[in-house]
């Protein structure tokens, strides 16, 4: 199932954000692009994992700060920052024909972050992806947008606690 033909839609930093981050990250420093040796970074540009040799930079990412400020939000003590890799250079974000659900394999551990209009957590939940990971992140995002309330979803590891995609209510 391509991510086009998936329930929800997952969502890459924005590329007006990323443009910004390839210069200062949301920490105020300076993007330092690096080869990554070995691959298998995710890659919050392109939703997918680095492939050796390819170059790519970790970053300070303000994900809710960005969102609120597009909105007139004021999320408060929610707006955090956390570190994400995106390629060093203009990518072209997610590939057509991208399959699944990013950085999803069975067993890991996943936060699904519930938010509001005014970017206040909502609500929360864990899931373990199942073996049937389209399955598992389908009705974990079904259960989230039962709430009315609930506009945007952020999906973190556990491990580390970082953003790996966003999803945002469907419109129809």
């Amino acid at each position: 199932m391509t991510i086009t033909e998936l329930r929800y839609r997952p969502g890459p930093i924005d590329p007006a954000a990323l443009a910004r981050l390839r210069t200062t990250d949301d920490a105020g420093r300076p993007c330092a692009g690096h080869v990554d040796p070995e691959g298998g970074a995710p890659l919050r540009c392109c939703l997918r994992r680095s492939r050796a040799g390819e170059s790519i930079a970790l970053v300070a990412y303000a994900p809710l700060r960005r969102w609120a400020a597009e909105r007139g939000a004021s999320p408060g003590a929610y707006d955090e920052q956390g570190p994400v890799f995106i390629h060093a250079e203009e990518c072209g974000g997610p590939a057509a024909g991208a399959v699944g659900y990013p950085f999803a394999r069975p067993g890991v551990l996943r936060t699904l972050r519930r938010y509001d209009a005014g970017g206040r957590i909502v609500g929360g939940r864990l899931l373990e992806v199942p073996e049937d990971d389209t399955r598992g992140f389908d009705v974990a995002l079904d259960e989230a947008f039962a709430d009315p309330a609930v506009v945007q979803v952020h999906v973190r590891a556990v491990e580390y606690g970082c953003l790996l995609f966003t999803v945002d209510r469907p419109t129809t």
